[in-house]
Order: structure tokens, then C-alpha cells, then sequence
């Protein structure tokens, strides 16, 4: 038995506590404006287009920085990039929540996000170059600190901003968490690693070329298609099922919170299961039965239907463990990681626009739910491509 060395042990849990704590700030840079959004619009007189910008910078942002993560990596270190993304972060969020300038919120909020989006490119790799035999366990854990820090933002931005003062306030307090995320990466750069490059460095292009790649995009840009329509519109779906605005909300906050024990558990059972395809399609086949449901009772079963579609949110986790499993090196993990979620949010981005267009053209949701349902049979024939034991760089090597 190969004994693991005490430094070698403080360096493992100090990366834990530091992909945790990066986690849970993930997603309050991208989801932390949409509770204060008609506040912000008014702060600045901002326009519709204006304000669709805004609301759609998250995706410009995963599928712009995304892409450049790994060569970031490559040059400067894989540490040293995640606290640059981290610090970008906190100078964004922190110089957007004091500016009176529309034009330099919206830069600021662009630097914030940019930085979070590279950070979240490279936790698969991270996770593959520190804890190679616990990809699914680790994987687990980082998953649930990001579905927790979503629920934190959607439900205490506005309390937040009550409390201290408006919406400044309550968009600063997520660059006052953000610091704290970047101290454990403030000791991690002193013996700092580049991603090693393989007898040829794996680009995000060589990774379009590859089925596995084009596949594992799809299948992330279907299901986030799915998560950004039900946290875009769902809220307004069961207001007019006839739930007041509180009681809408807070089913929507069932969806994510459903995701927060299922994200620290499948995961883990994915990575250990002998075939991966059964767990995929388990929570897969939660959203039609969800979907079915809400056509035919979407007031007296409510809560049920909230609690089956929270269970398909979890394909997100899913997916993000099959990159750290489907690639045998962190830079083809980091490579996998930035074509597959540069992809997917591309996407994913049509998603919320196209039901808004449906649902204002036959004034109902049966139609839009008729048309999520059809984009979930997909994922069922990428899931069992996808679950099957495959690398990238078998395909680099030779295409198939």
C-alpha cells in the first residue's frame, strides 16, 4: 500500500475546501441579478434590449471564457488561473454593485462572469489532477455546494438588499463571499502545476472533431435548455395555474432544493456503477413524467411535479462527473470540459427565449411543456452513448 504523505494530504483538503467554497460561488455571479432585475432597470433607466443583454451575458460569458480556460491553464498554471478568475470575479461584482454607469455595469458584470465561467471549466480538471480515483465522490460534493450557492442566491439576494439598503447591497454581498473562496487559491499557487500536455496538446478544436465531444455538448446544451427554461419560467407557470407569486417562488425553490441531496449522492453512484446508462436514464425519465403531469394537474399536484422536475435538474451533476470519466488526463479533461460547456450554453441560450415566443403565441403552457417533453427524448440517445466506457483521446487518436 502506497502511503500518502502528510504535505500531500493538507494539499488534498485544502483543494477540497477551496473547489467547495468556489462552487458555492459559482452560480450567485450569474443568478444573483434576476431577483433585484426590475430594481437594477430602474437605477439606470435601462432599456428592454438593455436588459436582455444583461440577462443573457451568463451564456455569452460560459461559451466565450469557457473556451479559453485550458489554454490559460496550459501557459500560466491551472491554480494560478482559477484565483485569477476568482479575483475578476470579486473586482466585477464589486465594482458593478457601486458604479452609476450603465455601460460600466455591464462591462463589470461581463469580468465577473467571465471569471466564474473559466473557473467553472476547470473544476473537472482540477478534480481529475488531484482526486483521480474520486471522481465521482469529489464531484459529488462540489455539485451540491453549487446547487446550494443557486438556491442561496434566489432566495437572499432580495432579503439582502431589503435589509441593508437596496440593490447594491445585495449584489456586494456576493463579492464579500467571493473573497472568501479565494484564500485557499492564494497558497495553492506557491507549488502551482501546468496542465501537462500530452504527446499533442488537445485543443478545443480537436475535441469539435471527435464524436464523443460533439456528443457529451449536446447532451450538456439539452439538459441546461431544460434547467434555464424551468428557472426562467416556471415561477410564471404556476402563477397562472392560479399560486400567488410567494407560493410560486417557493416552488420553484422545491425544483432546486429537490437537486441539493440527489447532487451529494448520484454522482458518486454514477462513477461507480457498472453501467452509468441506468442512473442517466432514471433521472432523465423524472422530467417527462413531470412535464405530463403539468398539463393535466398543474395546480393540485404542484409540489409533485416540482419535486419529479427537481429530480431531473440532476442531470446537470451527471454530466459534469462524465468529464472527469471520459477523459484520461486533466488536460483532455479540462479540453472535454471547455468544448462541452462552451457548446452546450449555446445551446442551452435558446431555450428560454423560444418558450417565451410559444407561450405569448398560444397564451398556455401545454404547448411549451409539449415542446420540452420532445427535447428530453434526445437526451435519452446521447445518454446511452455517453455512458459507455470512452475517452477523448482515443478518439484524437483515432476517430470513430
Amino acid at each position: 500500500m502506497v502511503r500518502v504523505s502528510t504535505p500531500a494530504r493538507r494539499t488534498s483538503a485544502l483543494v477540497l475546501v477551496g473547489l467547495v467554497l468556489l462552487s458555492f460561488n459559482l452560480r450567485p455571479t450569474a443568478v444573483s441579478v434576476g431577483p433585484v432585475l426590475a430594481e437594477v432597470r430602474d437605477s439606470f433607466s435601462m432599456s428592454g434590449p438593455a436588459a436582455g443583454l444583461l440577462t443573457s451575458l451568463p451564456v455569452i460569458a460560459f461559451a466565450v471564457f469557457g473556451a479559453l480556460a485550458p489554454a490559460a491553464a496550459r501557459a500560466l498554471g491551472v491554480h494560478r488561473v482559477t484565483l485569477l478568475a476568482i479575483l475578476s470575479s470579486i473586482a466585477g461584482l464589486t465594482g458593478r454593485a457601486l458604479t452609476h454607469s450603465q455601460s460600466v455595469f455591464l462591462l463589470l458584470s461581463l469580468l465577473a462572469l467571465g471569471g466564474m465561467a473559466m473557473a467553472n471549466v476547470l473544476l473537472p480538471s482540477l478534480v481529475k489532477l488531484h482526486f483521480p480515483d474520486h471522481i465521482g465522490r469529489v464531484t459529488a460534493i462540489y455539485t451540491t455546494a453549487l446547487s446550494i450557492g443557486l438556491t442561496a442566491a434566489l432566495v437572499l439576494t432580495v432579503p439582502i438588499s431589503h435589509a441593508f439598503g437596496g440593490w447594491r447591497s445585495g449584489l456586494g454581498a456576493w463579492a464579500a463571499l467571493a473573497v472568501l473562496a479565494a484564500v485557499p487559491w492564494v497558497s495553492l499557487i506557491a507549488h502551482d502545476r501546468h496542465l501537462e500536455r500530452a504527446r499533442r496538446t488537445i485543443t478545443f478544436g480537436a475535441v469539435a472533431r471527435t464524436p464523443l465531444g460533439l456528443a457529451m455538448a449536446l447532451f450538456f446544451g439539452l439538459q441546461s435548455l431544460q434547467a434555464y427554461v424551468i428557472f426562467g419560467w416556471f415561477a410564471q407557470l404556476w402563477r397562472d395555474s392560479g399560486y400567488s407569486a410567494g407560493v410560486a417562488g417557493l416552488l420553484a425553490g422545491v425544483v432546486a432544493g429537490t437537486s441539493i441531496p440527489l447532487s451529494l449522492w448520484l454522482p458518486n453512484v454514477l462513477a461507480r456503477s457498472a453501467d452509468p446508462r441506468r442512473v442517466l436514464f432514471a433521472v432523465i425519465a423524472a422530467y417527462p413524467v413531470g412535464y405530463v403531469g403539468l398539463m393535466a394537474a398543474p395546480y393540485s399536484l404542484a409540489p409533485l411535479w416540482a419535486v419529479l422536475v427537481g429530480i431531473g435538474t440532476v442531470t446537470f451533476p451527471l454530466i459534469l462527473t462524465l468529464i472527469g470519466l471520459r477523459a484520461r488526463t486533466p488536460e483532455g479533461t479540462a479540453a472535454l470540459s471547455a468544448f462541452t460547456q462552451s457548446v452546450g450554453y449555446l445551446v442551452a441560450a435558446i431555450g428560454p427565449f423560444l418558450i417565451g415566443v410559444v407561450h405569448d403565441a398560444t397564451g398556455g403552457w401545454n404547448v411549451p411543456l409539449l415542446m420540452l417533453l420532445v427535447l428530453v427524448l434526445p437526451l435519452f440517445a446521447l445518454a446511452a452513448y455517453v455512458g459507455r466506457v470512452r475517452y477523448v483521446e482515443d478518439q484524437l487518436a483515432s476517430p470513430r
